[in-house]
């Protein structure tokens, strides 16, 4: 059975090396981008602006690993998918037990949830490690109503003004817009209330630290304190 691959993060990572540059752990998993691989429910705003797939383009080692981890799952039934899963997080939780730190893990820094027996598979895996605050940002409304309610999980359910008709109740926000007052307007008008900016495209938290990656040293997502706002101008 393949060897799932982890990616190291700099926004996520739970330790940054003693210089605070680099990810010290691979804290993340993903999947190559896009409708024609893991993401089903991309909109043409995501799919414009996405981070993750500039990346993949950018990075060869990065694309590659990402198409190893799809190989692996795509074709997989859900109890081997479980299996390469459950496999990959036990090696997370030696190398945090190993360096005495805080385990937490990103859910695709890149992709989506493609299918309900990988929806399934994801489920088991954070049920089955309580002692892991596992966070994640999806697209994909099936997934969101599987995963809610989940004590160990902040879930987010990623929108913009093209899928916010989407949104399951009962699940935090992310929420795209140009800018983070027309995000804000969006929020308040879906949930009464207006969430969150991120502090790390404010520049209120560096992307890295000796402290670890923002999302790590913010805590807004990690723990699922609120509906967050992005920005794509980042203003």
């Amino acid at each position: 059975m393949p060897t799932l691959k982890r990616s190291h993060d700099r926004k996520v990572t739970n330790l940054a090396t003693p210089n605070g540059k680099r990810s010290a752990i691979a804290n993340t998993f993903g999947l190559p981008s896009g409708k024609q691989y893991s993401c089903p429910y991309a909109t043409s705003i995501c799919e414009k602006i996405c981070y993750a797939g500039k990346l993949e383009k950018m990075y060869t080692t990065v694309r590659e690993a990402l198409l190893h981890n799809w190989d692996a799952l795509r074709n997989a039934d859900k109890y081997d998918m479980w299996a390469m899963l459950d496999s990959m997080i036990l090696d997370f939780v030696a190398d945090c037990d190993k360096r005495k730190a805080e385990k937490i893990f990103r859910i695709h820094w890149d992709g989506d949830f493609f299918s309900d027996d990988y929806i399934w598979a994801w489920k088991v895996v954070i049920e089955t490690h309580p002692d892991i605050r596992f966070w994640v940002y999806t697209r994909n409304p099936h997934a969101a109503r599987a995963l809610r309610g989940i004590p160990n999980l902040s879930l987010y359910f990623s929108t913009d003004n093209e899928n916010h008709e989407l949104a399951p109740e009962g699940v935090r926000l992310a929420y795209l817009a140009d800018t983070f007052a027309d995000a804000k307007r969006q929020v308040l008008a879906m949930t009464g209330k207006p969430g969150a900016s991120c502090p790390e495209q404010l520049k209120r938290v560096p992307l890295i630290s000796e402290k670890g990656g923002a999302c790590a040293v913010c805590r807004l997502c990690v723990d699922g304190k609120s509906d967050i706002r992005f920005s794509i101008s980042k203003r």
